[in-house]
């Protein structure tokens, strides 16, 4: 679940581990964006569309969302748990740190400098130098598949990450779609290669540990693909087409409703 098509990261990644799982992607095209909203606000949209992703049954729900993750995370497990495992999405501060840094966090203006931004630097990247970056309109671009915006914002989020950062941190689940043109904006000339650290891979895992399975990439790809649109069924929104993580859904099994 997420507001928009940044749960393409965290899905892609359960269908490279489990290439049988049917997926049900739970999404709020009428509310997103979720970052200006109050909190009160991200919680009631998120329970409404997880409990629009329960009523199909799934073993285990992902919150392919920061924001979400940040104001909802104890709403929904009271709401789910223990019959539906709720499993939450935190940017990967934690291992990004114990590389030594300087690390550049990118998130978005909303997150960047609050203080549950703040408190898992503090937990977290102790000793380590930590640039926080705002990414004005990337999100949005993301979301739009707008390749000019998505360019400019790069583009400005770039600027502001200081010259010697080895490693950023992308704190936003849309940004993991954009990664590598996001490294190639911050390499710098004659620098070690740079490291980029995304939650998708350790949600998706932690997920299939929650329900304790086992990765079979040998599986036949049977799973189907559900789409629902602020509770409503309904199509892959277009602009995830635009992205390999979305392009690898409808090729590893039918969607349950493309009408």
């Amino acid at each position: 679940m997420d507001s928009g098509i940044g749960l393409l990261a965290a899905t892609a990644a359960v269908r490279r581990l489990r290439p049988d799982a049917d997926l049900v992607l739970s999404l709020d095209p009428d509310g997103m964006p979720w970052g200006p909203r109050t909190p009160e606000d991200v919680t009631r949209r998120a329970l409404d569309v997880a409990e629009a992703a329960a009523a199909h049954r799934p073993d285990a729900l992902i919150i392919g969302c920061n924001t979400a993750t940040v104001h909802s995370l104890p709403a929904l497990r009271a709401r789910l748990e223990p019959g539906i495992p709720v499993v939450g999405t935190v940017p990967a501060i934690k291992p990004a740190a114990a590389g030594g840094g300087p690390v550049a966090i990118w998130a978005t203006p909303a997150t960047t400098g609050s203080a549950y931004q703040r408190g898992l630097i503090e937990e977290f990247a102790a000793g380590v130098r930590v640039a926080e970056v705002p990414c004005w309109g990337l999100a949005e671009a993301v979301e739009q598949a707008d390749e000019a915006a998505i360019d400019a914002a790069v583009a400005a989020a770039a600027a502001l990450t200081p010259d010697d950062v080895t490693t950023v941190v992308l704190g936003c689940t849309h940004y993991e779609l954009v990664a590598e043109r996001i490294r190639a904006a911050v390499q710098r000339p004659d620098a070690a290669p740079l490291v980029l650290h995304g939650s998708a891979g350790a949600v998706a895992a932690q997920a299939l540990r929650r329900l304790g399975e086992l990765p079979a990439p040998e599986a036949p790809a049977e799973g189907t693909l559900t789409v629902l649109l602020s509770g409503r069924p309904g199509p892959l929104p277009a602009p995830a087409l635009h992205y390999a993580e979305g392009r690898l859904l409808p090729a590893t099994g039918p969607l349950a409703d493309r009408s």
